[in-house]
């Protein structure tokens, strides 16, 4: 057989000898005509073959029963004949099958009859076959891809840090621990202490995109237990409006570069157009967010909480009317709420500086400057309640020195669920964990 070809690569290919691969999609078996949709990672052909075996004292038709018997799902290989012809309706192209060859026949999909998400999440590999599926997963590669090389274009160093650790990298509650030799670890919530050890290291600026694990028993549609966080840390910030400034830098090149290369293919299958947000984006101060929403009808249940899912969402709502944007930095957040290691403000040490970023109404990311005095971190962690003895290690980095310094981790999926406008976190990602679900 001819070298494969991509289904996306026959439009521009002569008509003539071809082999195309993939699975099928359907069967149509007609009396004097059989047709099947074939799809592969780029696309979906129509593969004709006219029976020879309709005649009576006609000869066997062993292609035609070998089709006939095709299950959905099944994965072939088949050389033909290309031919391009404006009266078929898939792609203005078709195959005329030579030659097949089954590599794989496939069971009847489990997921026909009953496609309700925790259907579909047990059988996740046929499920991601779905066009829809398949788009997405390239709209995250693309937007990996585009944030890497902002962060090399301005010199930052990725880092991979450990997912073990000895004590927790942000609090003792949703912390999952697991039997180490003769003790306990803990597995890593988020790479922060890591982070900036790499400003202590005089890395400047770095960044990371790898697994992070929260025990949180929560069902949202936001939420996992197992998920990929978005990390970057820098030094010589003078506050978080340099880590703002970053993080808007590179969701404009991630978005650009969606609209550039999935813009068609997205407003198809999603119904979407992808809007590039312009800088900078809207900040709102967190006590201002909440007026607003009150205002709008809307009271935070506790008055020294963090924003919640509702409030998210009205707020949202009133920086699509106002400023007609996507995404809102919400910022100054109570000590209260914060973590120990958020750098205060200089003129109300009951605010720090730092900030949540949401985005069509969920929050997707947290960045803050952070404290690199060691005896102002001693002191704020023993505020919330923290034995520094049992944060040592992280502590030791600041006792030889580290500049001024901030960051933000960045939920992944949720920046994609946003995006395409998904109802859950578990579509966007690969392989979805919660509280109940370990598999596949």
């Amino acid at each position: 057989m001819t070298i494969r070809t991509l289904v996306k690569n026959l439009a521009a290919a002569p008509d003539g000898p071809v082999s195309v691969s993939g699975w099928v999609e359907t069967v149509r078996d007609q009396k004097k005509v059989q047709f099947v949709v074939l799809r592969d990672e780029s696309g979906a052909v129509q593969l004709v073959h006219p029976r020879t075996d309709t005649e009576e004292g006609s000869q066997p038709d062993a292609t035609a029963a070998t089709i006939s018997a095709l299950t959905t799902g099944s994965f072939l290989t088949v050389a033909g004949e290309l031919k391009h012809d404006e009266r078929v309706k898939l792609g203005g192209l078709e195959v005329k099958i030579g030659e097949l060859e089954v590599a794989a026949t496939a069971l009847d999909l489990p997921i026909a009859e009953d496609s309700s998400v925790d259907k579909r999440l047990d059988y996740r590999w046929i499920d991601l076959r779905r066009p829809e599926m398949n788009l997405l997963f390239r709209v995250q590669t693309t937007f990996l891809h585009a944030l890497r090389n902002w962060w090399v274009e301005h010199d930052f160093i990725e880092i991979q840090t450990p997912k073990l650790m000895s004590s927790p990298s942000e609090s003792r509650a949703e912390l999952f621990q697991v039997p180490y030799f003769e003790t306990t670890a803990y597995l890593a919530q988020s790479p922060q202490h890591f982070k900036q050890m790499a400003q202590a290291a005089g890395f400047g600026g770095v960044f990371e995109v790898g697994p992070a694990f929260r025990a949180d028993p929560s069902f949202t549609s936001r939420h996992a237990t197992e998920f990929v966080s978005v990390d970057a840390e820098m030094s010589w910030v003078d506050s978080h409006e340099d880590v703002m400034a970053m993080h808007e830098q590179l969701l404009v090149a991630g978005f650009t570069a969606i609209k550039q290369k999935h813009g068609d293919e997205i407003e198809a299958l999603f119904g979407l157009e992808v809007t590039v947000p312009t800088t900078p984006f809207p900040r709102i101060p967190l006590a201002e967010a909440k007026s607003i929403v009150a205002e709008r009808g809307y009271e935070i249940p506790r008055a020294d909480a963090d924003m919640d899912p509702e409030g998210e969402r009205r707020i949202s709502e009133y920086v699509k009317e106002q400023y007609g944007h996507e995404f809102v930095f919400l910022t100054d957040y109570a000590t209260s709420i914060r973590p120990y290691y958020h750098m205060r403000h200089g003129d109300d040490p009951g605010l720090t500086n730092s900030y949540d970023l949401v985005f069509n109404g969920v929050e997707i990311s947290t960045g803050a400057q952070r404290e690199h005095r060691i005896d102002v971190l001693v002191e704020q962690a023993k505020d919330k309640g923290l034995n520094p003895d049992e944060i040592g290690v992280y502590l030791d980095f600041f006792r030889y020195g580290v500049p001024p310094h901030g960051g933000f981790g960045m939920g992944l999926s949720r920046v994609i669920m946003l995006l395409l406008h998904q109802p859950s976190i578990r579509e966007v990602t690969y392989l979805f964990r919660g509280p109940n679900r370990l598999e596949p």
